[in-house]
């Protein structure tokens, strides 16, 4: 398989058309060549390309910020020279300053298939600032480890914010470059956008399903996105940063271990078979104990469990994070009904609505897992619907 990174730098015919141009690149730590060269050091050695300036989105272009909500400052790139801009810092969008440094940028980032990871706000704001100040973009494609399964509802109209750019669901199936062509219709810009295309990428191919195993090594596009496990869960574990429930960061296995002090964790899996055991095939869940380094819980035992997505039991088209994640909920609520789930902060530069609304694009997941009568299969027939229309309208931006 070859990243669209690689075809750039190989094929000839591509640099051409960036020749005499001011090039920036957006990029993170998992921005790497199939040589395994981080993109900026690559492309400043190609010497048809003049790349005259960086940026970074959420924890930083070399990947210097741990946890969430912690601002990455400008900065001059001590090997290459040139500026480094944060869009998650004083800005989320590039300013006309920024914009000035250069003509075209290159968009090289690798993303987890999820609505919330705020890399996707950020292409969108890239392209929406782009269009209006006549710059050209070109994605260079990569992976999207969470594959082309579909989850979640749509996020409703009224709800956009940093972790939720525009009307996709949970777990959206689109590749970078998939994604950015969706945005530039649904928003309607008047766009120069390029797409470098992957070649030889096949989604539904076990046992990646979306990742290539054994042709790619694995590197951290955000600090706690430390496997390919945690890419497949991320759709439904997210929710939990809306909640005083642990995701487990602070510990080894982020986002794919969830717990907190004082549950019965026994009775809870117990229950959640009990309501929707279908809603918990494709994966084995092992109960478990931890204890977090920092965040939620730091230095207390959380009773817990971890959801193995990379065993022989793992099926990809039968798993579903979201909807295993959100009967957790359902079934904490019903063991202990008196259990303070909802997390009120300021969460990702919004101040006014909880978190989890605004992670879940809306009130609809919270309001079921409260109301002590609402049904599973009510639940679960709002999102097939969602899930179903969005299957029809993102046929046409498919790429692979």
């Amino acid at each position: 398989m070859q990243l669209g990174v690689d075809r750039l730098i190989e094929d000839g015919s591509l640099k051409k058309k960036l020749q005499g141009q001011r090039l920036a690149l957006l990029a993170h730590p998992a921005s790497m060549t199939r040589s395994f060269q981080h993109s900026i050091d690559a492309l400043v050695q190609c010497p048809e390309l003049n790349l005259v300036a960086a940026f970074g989105p959420q924890h930083g272009m070399r990947g210097d910020k741990q946890d969430n909500m912690i601002e990455t400052e400008d900065y001059v790139d001590p090997i290459h020279r040139i500026p480094v801009f944060s869009l998650y810092g004083k800005v989320r969008r590039p300013t006309p300053e920024m914009l000035d440094t250069f003509d075209t940028i290159l968009i090289d980032l690798q993303d987890v298939g999820c609505r919330i990871y705020t890399f996707l706000t950020t292409l969108l704001y890239i392209l929406e600032a782009c269009a209006k100040a006549g710059k050209s973009v070109w994605i260079l494609d990569r992976p999207n480890p969470a594959g082309r399964p579909i989850e979640g509802s749509l996020l409703l109209p009224g709800w956009e914010s940093f972790v939720g750019a525009g009307p996709l669901p949970m777990r959206h199936g689109l590749t970078f470059a998939e994604a950015a062509k969706f945005f530039v219709h649904d928003k309607k810009l008047d766009l120069d956008l390029q797409l470098v295309t992957m070649r030889g990428y096949e989604p539904d191919l076990a046992p990646g399903y979306g990742w290539p195993v054994n042709e790619l090594p694995w590197v951290n596009p955000s600090p706690n996105a430390s496997t390919l496990s945690m890419a497949r869960c991320y759709s439904g574990t997210v929710l939990i940063e809306g909640t005083h429930l642990s995701e487990g960061r602070g510990t080894t296995r982020p986002l794919e271990t969830l717990g907190a002090p004082h549950l019965n964790m026994a009775e809870i899996l117990r229950t959640m078979k009990t309501l929707a055991p279908q809603w918990l095939r494709g994966c084995n869940l092992r109960p478990c104990h931890f204890e977090p380094t920092f965040q939620k819980h730091a230095g207390k035992m959380c009773s817990a469990f971890q959801i193995h997505v990379d065993g022989p039991d793992y099926d990809h088209f039968q798993f579903k994070p979201y909807r295993l994640v959100t009967l957790w909920l359902k079934a904490i609520r019903r063991v202990h009904p008196e259990y303070e789930l909802w997390r009120s902060f300021a969460y990702e530069y919004e101040t006014e609505r909880l978190a989890i609304d605004l992670i879940n694009g809306g009130p609809a997941l919270r309001q079921w897992v409260e109301q002590q009568d609402s049904r599973l299969e009510e639940f679960d027939l709002l999102l097939q619907k969602d899930e179903t229309a969005w299957n029809e309208t993102r046929r046409s931006f498919l790429l692979y």
